[in-house]
Formats: C-alpha cells, structure tokens, sequence
C-alpha cells in the first residue's frame, strides 16, 4: 500500500501549570501554561522505525502518549494508515483502529499490574480484541507468545516481580503483540535495563519487525541505540523539531547545530581525531522559553534573526544559520 502509515501533522500539545483556582485570585495570577510539543510534524513508513531523541524534557514522551491516544492534542492532527484519529469513531470503528497499534513503557515493571499472573497480563489484550476466542486457545496463544520473546510457556503462573528487568520487558513486548498490531510506540523501552540486557531486548524488536512488518516509533536519548534501530531520526529540542535526517545521513553528516553537539558528546570509540564541540548549557524552562529559535543561547552560531524569529522545519532542519549557509562544514 502506498503512503505512510503514520502521518502527524502540526502536532502541539500544551499543559495547564497554574496554581488553584484561590490562590490566583489572591495573588493576582494568570493561568500558566507549558507548551511541551510545538508544531511537530513527521511521516512514517511502513515497516521503518522512526526515532525520536533530545534532552529530557524535549516533549519525546508526550508525543508518544498523543500517538497512542493516552493524551488529546491541543492543536495538529495525527492520521494512522490515512485515517484521522481526531475524529470521533464509533465503537466497532475505534476497535477495529485501536488494534492495529500498541505501545512499550519505559519501566516494565510499573505498566505490568503486579496483582496479575503473566498470563493473565498478555491474555487482556485477547479479551478486548478478541472475545470469542475459547479460553483453551487463548491459553496455548499466550504460550506461543511467551515463547516468541524466549520466555517459557511455563512462566504464565508466575508474577511481574518474580522476573528480571529483561524479563519483565519481554513480557510487555509479548503483552503488546497479542493483539497482532501492525504500529507499535516504544517509550525508552530499554532505558531501565543493562547494557548487555539492552542489546537482547533490541535484537528481539529487530527479529520481531523483521519477522511481522511492524511499524516503529521508537523514543530514546541514546544515539547509539537509535543508531542501530531506526530508518529515520526526528531530533526534538524543546518541544519543537530540529531536524528530521535519515539515520545514516544525520550521524555521516548532521546539519542543526544541535544535533552536531549531540554526536560531538558521544565517545569517539575509533578515535577519529575530529574536532568536537561539547553540549554546552542547559535546556531552557518550557514556561518561559527564549524568544525566537529556543536553541539561541546555546548555539555558537546564533545572531539576531535568531533570537527574534522561530525558524521552521525546511528541507529537514529547522536553523536560520543553515538556511542561511552559516554552518561550517
């Protein structure tokens, strides 16, 4: 089929911060808000991962939660295989919808319910999705699914504490598949794990896309995860897109000065001997952002247009200086 399967569009979402009701009519306060996703827009294809990196605080998270419907957006719109998500569906519809997409948290351990058997956990999803189906069978598919994310079928009677970091999130995976999705959000799936473990979790998601066609976005702060997981790159900066490259074209050759401080803070492992600039700085406050492009005080590169006007997302990158051809090679 052609087209993209996930289309968002002007995605923003803000929060109300304000103090209650009484205490600003005391105080003579207005209502306070922080806009935590800014205009955000990207495609992703079928079968691709598309990551989403930046700093704590970039917005990767509610994104995550605006895609899969756990947050409403403020303003934008996000279509899913053509079809908007704002609109009101009716139940048949938002069923047959919902199926097709399931997300990972970040902490297995706080997304399973600890009062469950693993079991029952990854059978829920069958419940929903497919209430006809006799518990015999339900019981022998979640078996098929312990062992498709190499646990045992044996492990059903146990409980999400009894298992390993690792465990536990190959139990979500499992939970998340249930249902035969074809798009599936992934939150910092392996933030909370070791490295050796990390890699086994995202050799799995590997084999499983590979295996059934899925569709990722994935959320991370790690380049090098991302490096080696995603077919594009959109790198938040404060709620707002700074660039949208292709994998290996943004690590060959970055273009925001942004992420050129990003990579320039990843060990060089193959001591290339190239010039690096550290992050220098510290994100602003999302209630009270820099005027103009957000990166100003903390980009070398920054003049007047800069701190006076919001650059938009062209051609892949959102700077006056490039726009401009003030990035040095």
């Amino acid at each position: 089929m052609s087209g993209p399967l996930l289309d968002v569009r002007n995605l923003s979402r803000r929060f109300d911060v304000s103090k209650p009701w009484l205490n600003r009519k005391i105080e003579g306060l207005e209502r306070l808000y922080v806009k935590a996703v800014d205009d955000v827009s990207f495609t992703v294809n079928r079968g691709e991962t598309f990551a989403l990196v930046g700093e704590s605080g970039s917005g990767k998270s509610t994104i995550a939660r605006l895609i899969v419907g756990l947050l409403k957006p403020t303003a934008g719109e996000i279509f899913f295989d053509g079809q908007s998500l704002a609109k009101g569906l009716n139940g048949a519809e938002a069923r047959r919808l919902r199926r097709r997409f399931q997300m990972i948290f970040q902490d297995p351990l706080a997304s399973l319910n600890p009062r469950w058997r693993v079991t029952d956990i990854i059978a829920e999803p069958l419940r929903v999705f497919e209430g006809g189906m006799a518990d015999r069978e339900r019981r022998l598919r979640v078996g098929e699914l312990l062992t498709l994310v190499g646990l045992s079928p044996e492990d059903g009677v146990k409980f999400p504490h009894q298992f390993s970091g690792g465990q536990r999130q190959r139990i979500a995976i499992a939970r998340a598949l249930a249902a035969r999705p074809e798009f599936i959000v992934c939150d910092e799936p392996t933030s909370a794990l070791d490295v050796s473990v990390q890699a086994q979790i995202l050799n799995l998601m590997k084999d499983l896309q590979r295996e059934f066609g899925l569709t990722y976005v994935f959320i991370s702060h790690n380049l090098q995860v991302v490096r080696h997981m995603s077919d594009q790159i959109g790198v938040l900066y404060l709620g707002r897109l700074a660039e949208v490259n292709s994998a290996a074209g943004l690590f060959a050759a970055p273009r925001h000065p942004y992420t050129r401080m990003l990579l320039d803070a990843v060990p060089d492992i193959e001591m290339t001997g190239r010039g690096r600039r550290k992050v220098e700085g510290e994100i602003p406050s999302p209630l009270s952002p820099p005027p103009g492009c957000t990166f100003h005080p903390r980009c070398p590169l920054a003049n007047d247009r800069c701190r006076r006007e919001v650059p938009h997302l062209r051609a892949g990158v959102a700077c006056h200086a490039v726009e401009e051809g003030r990035v040095p090679a």
